[in-house]
Order: structure tokens, then sequence, then C-alpha cells
């Protein structure tokens, strides 16, 4: 699977942005679904995941309130919505995909997902 994040952008602290993640191939819906994120000097974190289902989601502390993962698996899209967003989610914001099971037990972890989009850089100014 391939993946393009996109959406990115400059935002004002308390605004908004939408990232999306579009991928191909015809094994979307099977993959479970993660945003991460990695500001400058500091390593890549999770912010948010989804089940291959769409049924459960799962969010960083930081995250919890704010954002809002989706995805439509009729155009093989996955969504970050941020909202309220504060300077210190300035990062670029990495979508990736994981095709194994259990998904519950690992869904935080970076290095057990199979494919990673480019990146899109989100900035946000006080």
């Amino acid at each position: 699977v391939q993946l393009q994040a996109s959406g990115g952008g400059l935002a004002q602290a308390g605004g908004s942005l939408r990232l999306s993640c579009a991928t191909s191939g015809r094994t979307f819906s099977s993959y479970n679904m993660g945003w991460f994120r990695q500001a400058p000097g500091k390593e890549r974190e999770f912010v948010a995941g989804i089940r291959w289902s769409g049924g459960r989601t799962y969010y960083a502390d930081s995250a919890k309130g704010r954002f809002t993962i989706s995805r439509d698996n009729a155009v093989n899209t996955v969504y970050l919505q941020m909202n309220s967003l504060k300077p210190e989610d300035t990062a670029v914001y990495y979508c990736a995909a994981d095709g194994g099971t259990s998904y519950s037990n690992y869904y935080f972890n970076a290095a057990r997902y199979d494919a990673w989009g480019q990146g899109t850089l989100v900035t946000v100014s006080s």
C-alpha cells in the first residue's frame, strides 16, 4: 500500500486543520491506520489510530478531545480533524498503515506499522 498525506499548513492557535491520507491499492479496508507526528528535535510520537473497520479509535492524551480520526473505505482515505490547535502541535504529521491483528495491543508503536506516507507539515502560530 502507498500513502499520500496532505492538508498541512499554517494555522493560528485555536484554529483547525484537516489532514487527509489517500492510499493506493485495493486492500485499504483491511488496514488499521494511524497518524503520528514528529516535532523538530523530538522523536516520532503516536497521535491517533483507527481499526480497519472504523469501529474503534485510539488517541494520545495530547489529542483527546481535540482531534478526530476517521476513515472512508469507499475512497481509500483516512482523515485527521484537528481542532483547538496549539503551538505544541507543530510537527510533521505522518500517516501509516498496519496490516496486523491485535491492533489494540500496539497501535501506539510506530515500529509495528508496515507502510508510511511522506508527511505533511503543520505549523501552529501563537
